[in-house]
C-alpha cells in the first residue's frame, strides 16, 4: 500500500506534470501579469523542469557527470529569460571534450515529455571545441551562444565556454562580427518591412521589432560584456529615461506576441489582418475617440515599435560615429550655430541653459540636422521632449523665424535621416502644431491604408520630395517638370503635410474638416491670405483627381471638363496632381501602381489641356477617332473594307477613344464570328500566367453584366477589372480581367463548363440566384467585416449629362459584383459603363446607368429604391 502511495506521489511530482500545471496556471494569468514578469516566470518554470529532469535522469547517472562532464544551457529567447507563450525552447547540451554515445539517450529522456506536450524544442549536443568552431563559421550560432544561460550540470563548463568565446573569437574580430550583425539586420528589415508602419507588422523580424532589441543586446555583449538588458543603461548605451521607455515598449510588444500566440495556437509573429480584430477583443482593448478597438491596438503597437526602431537607429549611428572618430582621432563635423555642437557625429545642445537662453535652438537643431544630414543625439532628443512647454507657447509657434525654419526642414530633401520624423518622435511637431497630436498613431483598419495617419502625412511629404528629386530612384519626369513650373512651392508642402489632418475624427468628411483645421493652423503661422486659400482648396479637394481617375470614365469628355471647372487655375491643378501622387504613393502599393499612375496622368493632362487651351477636348477626340478609322481601313484587306466600315459606324465614340487600334481589329474579327450565337469570347493570358483577359462579344440585353459576373463567381473565377462597351447595333463588348482558374491543368475544361453555364444563364435555363445562394454561406464570415464600417451608395446625377452614376464602396467579398449588378438590373437599370476597382479588401465599383427607357434616374423616390435594393445585399 505504501509502495502504491509512493508511486502515486512520484507520478504526481513528475517534472513534466509539474511543468504542465505551472504552465497552465501561468497562461491563465496572462491578463493580470506584467509581460516581463510573464516571460521571466515562463523561463523559470522551464528551468525547474530541466533541473528536476537532470536530477532524476537515469541516463545522467549512467553517464556519470564526473566521467563525462556536461551542462544544460538555455539559448535564444529562453536564454535571455524572455520565453513567450509558444516560442521555441532552444537548448545546448554542452560536453567538455567529446560527446559520448549515450548523449542521445539523455536528450531523448529529458526532451521527449516536452515534445509530447507539443512544445517546439530545438537542441544541439556539442563539445566546447565544437561550439567554438561552429561559431567561427556561422555567426547565427555565435548569437545563440551570446544569449546562453546556465541551467544545470557542471557550471565550470559554461564559464569555460563563454571565456573561450570571448578570448579566442570575439576579442580577435569584434568589428567584423558587429558589421555582420548590422548588415544582417538591414537585410531582415528589407525582407519584413517597417513594423512601425505596416498594417500587418512582423513584431519580431520587422523594423522596430524584437530583433532590433536583440541586436543591440548582442552588440553590447560583444563590446562591453552586457549580461542583461538593464546593462544597456549601465554601460551608457541608453539614458535612464530611454531605457525606461524602451522597457515599456518591449513590454507591450511581448504582450501582443503572447496574446497572439494564444489566439492562433502556435508561434506566429506576423499579425495578419484576419486575426487582428479578435486579438484586440482578446486583449480587452476598448474603442477610443471613435476608433475601433483594433485601430487602438495597432496605433499603440506602431507607436511602441517606432520607439524601438528609433532606439536601434541611434544606437547603430553612434556606433558608426565612434568607429569613424577612432580612425580619424577627431569628430568629423562642426556646426556654426552657437549653442549646438557635434558629439560623436551626433547633434547636441551645449547645455540646457543654452536652450533656455535661446529657445530658437529647439528648431535650429532640426534645421542643422536636415542640412548636415545628421541625427540628434539621445540627449538632444531628451531635451527637446523636456522643453515642449516652450514649443507650445503661442509666441514660439507664431514666430516668423521659427515658421521659416520649420518650412526649411519640411522642404529639405533628406534621403537618410528625416528631421521631420525626428520632430514627430521628440514631440516637437505635436507641440508646434497641437492639432497634429490627434492623428498620431491613429489607424485606418483596412489593407488599403497601410500606415498610421501621422506617419502617412510625413511619408507623403517625403514622397513629394522623392518624385521631384530628378535622377533619384522613385522620381517622375512629368512630376519634376510640373514641380518646376509651380511658383509657390511652400504652399504645396503645407497642404501635403496637413491633407489628412481631418482624420482626427473617425467620421466621414475628413477633407472638409481637414481644410477647416488647416485654415486655423496656417492663420496661426501667419501665411498670407492667398497662400491659406490655396492650401485650404488643395486639402478640401485632395481626393478629386484620384477618385475621379479611378471612379469615373476618363475617356468621357465631361470628366476632364468637370475637373477643369472645379479647379479653375492651372497652378492649383499642378499642385493638386503632385499632392495626389504623393498621397497615393504614401498610402501603399495598392493605391499607387502603373494603372492608377496612368489614369491620374491622363486625367491631369486632359484637364490641364482644357484649362490652358479652352474646351478643346472634343476636337482632339474627333481627330483621334478619325486616325483610328483610317488605320482600320488601311489595315483591312480589300474585300473586308466594306463590312469593317459598317462595323466601325456601329461602334460608340467612347469605345473608339478607349481601345487601341490593334485591339479594335481583333474585336471586329470576334464580332464577325458571333453571327447567330448568343455570344463569343476570346481568352488570353495576362500578367504572366496569373491572370486572364476575357473578351466577350454578345447581343446586348438588360442584366447581361450581372449574368456574366454571376457565372464567373459560380465557377470560382475572381473578377479583377471590367470594361464594358455598348455599340449602336445593340452589341455589347465586355472585357474582364480575372484570376486564372486554380487548376491550370484542367483550365480548358473549366472554361468549357463556364461557357456552357453562361449560355444556359442567358437562355433562362440556369437560376443563378438559387445556385449562388448556397455559395453565400461559404463567404458569410467575410461579410461580417462589412458591418464594422457602413457601405456607401452614392448616386450622382451632376457629373454626366446622359447617365446617372452609382458608386458602391464596401468591403469586398466573392460574388459582390454579381449581387450589385443584379440589384441594379432588378431596379430596371441598364449599365453602360462599369469601373470595378478592388482595393485589396475594399471594392469601389462605379456604374454609369440609364433606365430601360434610356432616361437618367433623378427622382428622390427612384434613388431611394436603388439604395434600398443595394442595401439588401448586406443584410
Amino acid at each position: 500500500m505504501m509502495a502504491k502511495h509512493q508511486h502515486d506521489s512520484n507520478v504526481k511530482n513528475a517534472p513534466d506534470l509539474q511543468f504542465k500545471l505551472h504552465r497552465k496556471e501561468l497562461f491563465d494569468s496572462l491578463g493580470t501579469l506584467n509581460s516581463r514578469a510573464f516571460i521571466t516566470r515562463h523561463s523559470a518554470f522551464l528551468d525547474e523542469y530541466f533541473l528536476s529532469s537532470f536530477t532524476l535522469s537515469k541516463t545522467g547517472l549512467e553517464l556519470g557527470i564526473l566521467r563525462n562532464p556536461y551542462a544544460i544551457i538555455a539559448q535564444g529567447g529562453y536564454g535571455r529569460a524572455e520565453q513567450c507563450v509558444f516560442s521555441d525552447v532552444d537548448l545546448l547540451f554542452l560536453f567538455k571534450d567529446k560527446v559520448p554515445s549515450k548523449a542521445e539517450s539523455l536528450v531523448r529522456e529529458i526532451l521527449y515529455p516536452l515534445w509530447d506536450m507539443g512544445l517546439e524544442v530545438g537542441h544541439a549536443t556539442r563539445s566546447i571545441q565544437d561550439c567554438l568552431q561552429l561559431a567561427r563559421q556561422n555567426f547565427e550560432v555565435l548569437t545563440s551562444l551570446l544569449d546562453g544561460r546556465f541551467i544545470c550540470g557542471m557550471s565550470p563548463l559554461y564559464h569555460q565556454l563563454m571565456e573561450n568565446l570571448r578570448t579566442k573569437l570575439i576579442s580577435s574580430k569584434p568589428a567584423h562580427i558587429i558589421n555582420w550583425l548590422t548588415v544582417n539586420n538591414k537585410r531582415r528589415h528589407e525582407k519584413f518591412g517597417d513594423g512601425a508602419y505596416l498594417l500587418e507588422p512582423n513584431i519580431k523580424e520587422g523594423q522596430g521589432g524584437l530583433r532590433d532589441y536583440h541586436t543591440m543586446l548582442w552588440i553590447g555583449r560583444i563590446q562591453s560584456g552586457v549580461v542583461q538588458s538593464r546593462d544597456l543603461e549601465y554601460y551608457g548605451y541608453l539614458s535612464h529615461d530611454e531605457f525606461k521607455t524602451l522597457s515599456n515598449s518591449l513590454n507591450f510588444v511581448w504582450k501582443v506576441r503572447n496574446y497572439h500566440h494564444r489566439l492562433v495556437g502556435r508561434k506566429s509573429d506576423q499579425l495578419h489582418l484576419e486575426n487582428q480584430t479578435k486579438l484586440a477583443e482578446t486583449m480587452q482593448i476598448e474603442d477610443k475617440n471613435g476608433n475601433l478597438p483594433v485601430e487602438v491596438l495597432l496605433g499603440d503597437l506602431h507607436g511602441h515599435m517606432e520607439y524601438i526602431k528609433q532606439c536601434y537607429k541611434v544606437f547603430i549611428y553612434e556606433l558608426e560615429q565612434s568607429k569613424r572618430a577612432k580612425r580619424k582621432n577627431k569628430s568629423k563635423k562642426k556646426t556654426c550655430v552657437e549653442g549646438l555642437y557635434f558629439n560623436r557625429g551626433l547633434l547636441n545642445f551645449v547645455s540646457p541653459e543654452a536652450v533656455l537662453n535661446d529657445p530658437q535652438l529647439l528648431i535650429q537643431i532640426f534645421v542643422e540636422s536636415a542640412t548636415r544630414k545628421t541625427p540628434l543625439s539621445a540627449e538632444a532628443r531628451r531635451l527637446v521632449k523636456e522643453f515642449t512647454d516652450i514649443i507650445q507657447r503661442l509666441e514660439f509657434r507664431r514666430s516668423a523665424s521659427v515658421v521659416e525654419a520649420f518650412e526649411k526642414v519640411m522642404m529639405r530633401h533628406m534621403p537618410r535621416f528625416n528631421a521631420l520624423s525626428a520632430m514627430l518622435d521628440t514631440g516637437f511637431l505635436t507641440a508646434f502644431i497641437p492639432q497634429f497630436k490627434k492623428v498620431v498613431n491613429r489607424i485606418q483598419f483596412d489593407q488599403y491604408h497601410l500606415y498610421p495617419i501621422a506617419r502617412h502625412l510625413l511619408l507623403s511629404v517625403r514622397m513629394l520630395k522623392q518624385v521631384v528629386a530628378g535622377k533619384e530612384k522613385g522620381s517622375d519626369p512629368l512630376a519634376l517638370k510640373v514641380y518646376q513650373e509651380i511658383r509657390n512651392k511652400k504652399v504645396l508642402y503645407w497642404a501635403t503635410l496637413l491633407h489628412d489632418i481631418g482624420k482626427s475624427q473617425a467620421t466621414s468628411g475628413h477633407a472638409d474638416r481637414g481644410a477647416d483645421i488647416a485654415q486655423e493652423i496656417l492663420k496661426e503661422k501667419a501665411l498670407s491670405e492667398t497662400d491659406i486659400e490655396t492650401a485650404v482648396f488643395l486639402i478640401r479637394h485632395h481626393l478629386l483627381l484620384f477618385e475621379t481617375a479611378t471612379r469615373r470614365d476618363i475617356n468621357e469628355e465631361e470628366t476632364a471638363l468637370y475637373v477643369a471647372r472645379c479647379v479653375v487655375k492651372p497652378e492649383r491643378l499642378k499642385m493638386l496632381y503632385l499632392l495626389s501622387m504623393a498621397d497615393a504613393r504614401a498610402t501603399g502599393p495598392k493605391a499607387w501602381n502603373d494603372w492608377t499612375a496612368s489614369l491620374m496622368r491622363s486625367l491631369f493632362l486632359r484637364s490641364l489641356n482644357a484649362m490652358e487651351k479652352g474646351d478643346l477636348v472634343s476636337r482632339k477626340a474627333i481627330r483621334t477617332i478619325e486616325a483610328k478609322k483610317n488605320f482600320i481601313a488601311t489595315s483591312s484587306k480589300p474585300y473586308e473594307q466594306k463590312t469593317n466600315f459598317m462595323v466601325l459606324k456601329a461602334m460608340s465614340p467612347r469605345y473608339l477613344l478607349y481601345t487601341p487600334s490593334s485591339e479594335i481589329l481583333q474585336h471586329i474579327v470576334l464580332y464577325k464570328q458571333m453571327q447567330d450565337q448568343p455570344f463569343v469570347w476570346d481568352i488570353a493570358k495576362s500578367a504572366g500566367d496569373r491572370n486572364r483577359i476575357i473578351t466577350l462579344c454578345a447581343k446586348d440585353r438588360p442584366g447581361l453584366l450581372s449574368k456574366i459576373a454571376g457565372v464567373l463567381t459560380l465557377n470560382n473565377i475572381n473578377i479583377l477589372d471590367v470594361h464594358i462597351f455598348t455599340w449602336r447595333n445593340n452589341v455589347a463588348l465586355d472585357i474582364f480581367e480575372v484570376k486564372a482558374p486554380p487548376d491550370i491543368y484542367y483550365e480548358k475544361e473549366r472554361w468549357l463548363k463556364i461557357k456552357n453555364d453562361l449560355k444556359m444563364a442567358l437562355e433562362g435555363k440556369l437560376d443563378l440566384s438559387k445556385e449562388l445562394n448556397n455559395k453565400k454561406k461559404s463567404y458569410r464570415s467575410t461579410k461580417q467585416i462589412s458591418r464594422q464600417r457602413p457601405q456607401q451608395v452614392i448616386i450622382d446625377n451632376k457629373s454626366s449629362s446622359f447617365f446617372t452614376i452609382i458608386e458602391v464602396i464596401v468591403w469586398d467579398f466573392p460574388g459582390l459584383l454579381y449581387l450589385i449588378t443584379d440589384a441594379l438590373f432588378r431596379c430596371g437599370l441598364d449599365i453602360w459603363v462599369a469601373k470595378i476597382a478592388t482595393r485589396v479588401d475594399q471594392a469601389a465599383d462605379v456604374f454609369y446607368v440609364r433606365s430601360f427607357d434610356g432616361e437618367k434616374v433623378d427622382s428622390a423616390q427612384e434613388e431611394e429604391i436603388i439604395r434600398n435594393s443595394i442595401a439588401k445585399i448586406f443584410k
